[in-house]
């Protein structure tokens, strides 16, 4: 079995996030990226696939972005055999047209596709299920778990309030993982930089999308102050508070 996993670059949500001048998207000129938190599930979970015999190989592919190299050495570094850079197209494009994108990139030699559940930056958990719609193929979001087979796998798969259901699933297929089966590992710096010495990032040129916008930012703004809190440190105070506002 052949694994294709998705990555995405986000902001590092760590940072002070800021509105740029157009009022309608993040200024991203001194923003840190880090690779998605859910996408490292679904690296992990593909490399622990490929561990217990259950998959052959493991790709990791991703937009030409910020920081997109490092990311892609680091997946190398935690198991994955090889790295593609998705070259020509811009990152910061909507859901539909990444997942256009991908899907050019993609080929029928990729047996399973892995994406996380959703991205951190805008969380609307669409990639997998349109890459699925565009190929054709089953998919199954908020997966914690995959069992390996010859043309079919079992997927564990989280409801609301911790319900839990066992899918078999035919390949190909696309999943979109909420949880590796373990946390996922941690690729040292050195380890990294070794890797950049004696492997590289194939690069694959794509030509964008079909153009089609079917969705548009117009405004974008921080969350507006709507009020404080005070601590008090004795009845006393609560109680003068409670006088001025006229309830005691």
């Amino acid at each position: 079995m052949k694994i294709a996993v998705l990555l995405k670059q986000v902001p590092d949500l760590a940072e002070e996030l800021e509105v740029d001048d157009s009022g309608k998207a993040l200024d991203i000129e001194y923003i840190k990226f880090r690779l998605n938190e859910y996408d490292e599930h679904a690296l992990e979970e593909a490399v622990c696939l490929k561990e217990s015999g259950q998959a052959n190989e493991v790709v990791a592919l991703a937009l030409d972005g910020e920081e997109v190299d490092k990311s892609l050495y680091a997946a190398i570094a935690k198991g994955a055999d090889k790295a593609v850079k998705l070259t020509g197209a811009e990152a910061t494009r909507g859901s539909r047209q990444i997942a256009e994108i991908f899907v050019e990139a993609l080929s029928s030699e990729y047996d399973l596709i892995m994406t996380g559940v959703q991205s951190v930056d805008d969380r609307d958990g669409m990639m997998g299920p349109m890459i699925s719609s565009m190929l054709n193929v089953p998919c199954v979001s908020v997966v914690t778990r995959v069992e390996g087979g010859t043309d079919r796998i079992t997927v564990h798969k989280e409801y609301f309030g911790g319900l839990m259901a066992v899918f078999d699933v035919r390949l190909p297929a696309v999943l979109g993982i909420q949880a590796a089966r373990q946390t996922p590992r941690y690729a040292p710096v050195s380890k990294v930089r070794q890797i950049q010495q004696s492997e590289s990032i194939e690069e694959k040129p794509v030509s964008g999308t079909s153009g089609v916008v079917t969705s548009e930012v117009t405004l974008m703004a921080p969350p507006k102050k709507t009020g404080s809190a005070k601590m008090l440190d004795s009845v006393d105070e609560l109680m003068e508070v409670l006088k001025e506002k006229g309830v005691a």
